[in-house]
């Protein structure tokens, strides 16, 4: 249908090539000013350019990248969300060496000011080389534009990083780039002409430089051999290239330093700190595919790549030189993240071999952190173990988007160790050996964070354990092991719980972000912030608050399990030990003793959570509920346990449909958000959706119906002004409301007459959604509403209907997320003749958009 923006028919690509054209102009700009006036870009014009390349190349790219992976396009998703990072880090780098060029050193910022920024720079240019290389290759398998861009943008790294010592490169990159900005702007043009006339006008697209498959025979000792059968998520691209990537630029940098190249970690920092934040697109969208092991992993992987970063930022910028060594001895937080890696190889073993190879190495690079295991040469130890996982990580990034692309094994990545059910059955032993029955958890998806949340909180706890309260150095090396995991990422945390729709999931990780936050603030930035024991009365009101605050989570928590209760319980106890320091009274063996329980406690939260979200089984005990919420009583007698169906599956369409010709009311997905729906067959099933909802009975209730020719066949006495309207907004998120009448009786509503719509007017739906539409040719007419109780936000997400309606229902057919936020748009159809019409409710279509339509209505009415 014309005039509808849609996500999947647009496309995002003219966004990321007219991103990355403009990006490089800009560079080759500055090349070339250099190569006349031999006048090397400093100060307030180096600052421009950073902030105009991290404006452009990476923020308006990352969108492209994101709707990318929306569109069901891995490699464009991948590769514009990998060169955002790129060109953010690059322009982040431009305003580095422009403030050095203009601040005023002080005996503070001098130590800062003078550090070297080239070294640096090579090794994020370097490690981006070859992700473009790998990208430029993968691209010839698709089309025979964008292995020039991305080959071309190769080759200016390549130039780029040798301009960094040798100006010459810098005008062959120029010329380069400008290959980048004619091959950007041809191929922008050619998707923006295809995406307007939905065909291929310009060559470029729809033909590859050459198959894919030649790269290889399909491995026919994949997954499916050892039992498994691998479920295709179309909803959302996949993300696991994009986090792989990711897990080659962070290692290959920290290589560079690790080997005494780089003599400090200031840009280093910054380079990994923005592809950290591409690697957490990775793990979000990992999430949103229901992907619990790599949401987990990558997420992981990005804690410590941050921590890493920035401990390393403060030893070699912010303390004097030598300070920091002695004192960082003192940490154990590495152990937690060993403890993590290892969990992470065991839980990996029904994993392809090179997803364990994968974990095993980077397992083995955090035995190389290991502060108190004494070697010789740790940094050397260190960069070689991070050059191993680098290696690994470019395989199986490479192995990974040919496979997507391919949607066949053609890269080889070993068979499965080991069978699902039998690692299952070895996860399941705790459980035999009490007596206990496997059983389903009720709402998986809405528990993928909860792995994330308790590794969170375990790394926070045991990094904040300190030998002693007069190190001031030991503090503050132990900032950034507290406040990244502890706050920054459990703030990432709420934002999955807040997405998968939990009432109150969030409330937890978001107190205990203000916790952490709060320890931070005053056990190790306090001494430099000057807050001593006379000014720190705000703070032990703030450990009484939480004190407070923690009685109501131990409450919510003894709703949930076993585990989290004395998770919570114990927390408790570690606020007391907080109270005690503001009032020195802290006993210091009771805060180690108390924060060592805390992370135990944490880690076997993280493998149980981990383990049950992976295979929807409570294999791994995590305890009943204290306190256990009183099953709500069905409506009526022999009404049956609400059922949720995938909407994926045939099957599941004729279950729903049976259920409605029946009498039942189900949840249901719809091309704006979920709906109650009732089949007009049955009057009071659609009176069972206003108790449901416990919606007020003056608000009338709409019809659905699965195309505009339905209407046609019984030829209502509709005007050909509204004909033409209909033509135009149907399908699609309008909802119109028209005169009723007899023919209503002869579409199938005849029982329900008098029980949808009001006494003299009907609101027609017709869905632009699939399922919903053949969901609507099986059972005829139905009557729906918003699924949600009446007053409240709309269901964006079938566990939104199931946390809130599931008890009433007597099914749900999940679709997960919805295609829009808020629901139709009502237009008040009844005097269009007179030439009004009325909108009632602007949702997710604006009224421009309706009036506009409605004026090509009435001129199409004038031609004919």
């Amino acid at each position: 249908m014309e005039g509808f923006p849609s996500v999947f028919y647009s496309e995002p690509a003219v966004l990321g090539l007219l991103a990355n054209a403009v990006s490089a102009f800009l560079v080759c700009m500055q090349n070339f000013f250099f190569f006349n006036t031999s006048i090397v870009p400093t100060g307030v014009d180096n600052i421009l350019a950073g902030v105009h390349l991290i404006l452009i190349g990476g923020i308006a790219q990352l969108v492209a990248g994101f709707l990318s992976f929306r569109k069901y396009d891995h490699l464009s998703g991948t590769s514009f969300i990998a060169f955002s990072a790129l060109w953010s880090s690059y322009g982040a780098t431009r305003i580095v060496v422009g403030r050095d060029a203009i601040m005023p050193l002080t005996s503070n910022a001098s130590s800062v000011a003078t550090l070297p920024v080239n070294e640096s720079a090579v090794a994020g240019l370097v490690a981006y080389i070859c992700i473009a290389f790998i990208l430029s290759f993968c691209s010839a398998t698709v089309n025979y534009i964008m292995p020039f861009v991305f080959g071309a943008i190769t080759l200016t790294l390549i130039f780029e990083a040798v301009g960094l010592f040798g100006h010459w490169a810098l005008v062959v990159s120029g010329v380069i780039e400008l290959i980048i900005v004619l091959c950007g702007l041809y191929g922008a043009a050619a998707l923006l002409l295809k995406g307007i006339t939905q065909r291929y006008v310009l060559p470029g697209f729809g033909n590859a430089l050459f198959n894919v498959l030649l790269l290889g025979s399909a491995n026919r000792s994949s997954s499916s051999t050892a039992g498994e059968e691998k479920k295709k998520n179309t909803k959302y691209a996949e993300p696991m290239a994009l986090g792989y990537l990711c897990d080659t630029i962070s290692p290959f940098i920290m290589a560079f330093y690790s080997f005494g190249y780089i003599q400090s970690f200031y840009v280093g920092a910054i380079w990994v700190s923005i592809n950290v934040l591409s690697q957490l697109c990775s793990s979000y969208y990992s999430y949103l595919r229901d992907d619990v092991y790599h949401a987990t992993k990558f997420a992981f992987h990005g804690t410590f790549w941050l921590v890493k970063a920035w401990e390393e930022f403060i030893l070699t910028v912010a303390l004097t030189s030598g300070t920091g060594a002695k004192s960082r001895e003192a940490l154990v937080g590495d152990w937690f993240f060993l403890a993590a890696a290892c969990l992470f190889c065991f839980m990996s073993l029904n994993k392809e071999l090179l997803e364990l190879t994968h974990n095993i190495s980077f397992a083995l690079m955090m035995v190389s952190t290991i502060q108190q295991i004494p070697s010789r040469g740790e940094y050397i130890f260190f960069g070689v173990t991070c050059s191993i996982f680098t290696a690994v990580s470019l395989y199986t990034t490479f192995a990974t988007l040919v496979n997507s692309i391919a949607e066949k094994v053609l890269i080889p990545i070993g068979n499965i160790v080991m069978s699902s059910a039998k690692f299952q059955d070895i996860l399941a032993l705790g459980r035999r050996c009490l007596g206990k029955d496997l059983s389903k958890i009720e709402n998986p998806s809405s528990r993928a964070s909860d792995p994330l949340f308790y590794l969170c909180n375990g790394l926070a706890s045991l990094a904040a354990i300190q030998n002693t309260l007069m190190d001031p150095t030991q503090a503050y090396l132990s900032i950034p092991w507290v406040l990244i995991p502890g706050a920054i990422m459990q703030l990432y945390v709420c934002r999955i719980d807040v997405q998968g729709g939990r009432r109150f999931g969030s409330v937890l990780p978001f107190c205990y972000t203000a916790v952490w936050a709060t320890w931070v603030w005053l056990r190790f930035a306090g001494p430099s912030l000057g807050i001593t024991a006379n000014s720190d009365g705000g703070f032990t009101a703030g450990a009484i608050a939480f004190l407070i605050i923690n009685i109501f989570l131990i409450a919510l928590a003894a709703q949930a399990n076993f585990v989290q209760f004395l998770v919570t319980l114990v927390m408790e106890v570690v606020i007391v030990c907080f109270l005690l320091f503001t009032l020195e009274r802290l006993p210091l063996p009771l805060e180690i003793a108390v924060l060592s329980v805390f992370s135990i406690l944490c880690l076997y939260g993280f493998l149980a959570s981990f383990a049950n979200s992976l295979f929807n089984k409570e294999l791994i005990l995590m305890g009943p509920a204290i306190f256990k919420k009183q099953e709500p009583k069905k409506m009526e007698e022999g009404v049956s346990s609400c059922i949720l169906p995938k909407s994926h599956r045939t099957s599941s369409l004729r279950t729903i449909a049976n259920m409605l010709d029946n009498g039942g009311v189900c949840g249901i997905p719809t091309d704006t958000v979920y709906a109650l729906a009732a089949s007009c067959k049955h009057p009071e099933a659609i009176n069972r959706i206003y108790s449901i909802k416990e919606r007020p009975s003056e608000k009338p209730i709409c019809i659905c119906i699965s195309n505009l020719d339905q209407l046609r066949v019984i030829n209502p006495p509709f005007s050909p002004l509204l004909w033409n309207f209909m033509d135009l907004v149907y399908p699609g998120g309008i909802s119109c409301i028209v005169q009723k009448g007899e023919w209503l009786k002869k579409l199938g509503v005849g029982p329900a007459y008098e029980t949808v719509g009001t006494n003299d007017s009907i609101m027609i739906r017709v869905p632009d959604h699939t399922v919903t539409a053949h969901l609507t040719d099986m059972t005829g007419p139905l009557a729906i509403t918003s699924a949600n109780p009446s007053g409240e936000s709309d269901s964006t997400h079938h566990d939104m209907v199931i946390t809130r309606l599931s008890d009433k229902l007597d099914a749900v057919l999940c679709d997960g997320y919805s295609n829009e936020l808020v629901g139709s748009t009502v237009v008040n159809c009844t005097k269009i003749d007179e030439g009004i019409v009325k909108i009632l409710r602007e949702g997710c279509v604006p009224t421009t958009k309706i009036m506009q339509l409605f004026e090509r209505a009435k001129n199409t009415q004038g031609v004919l």
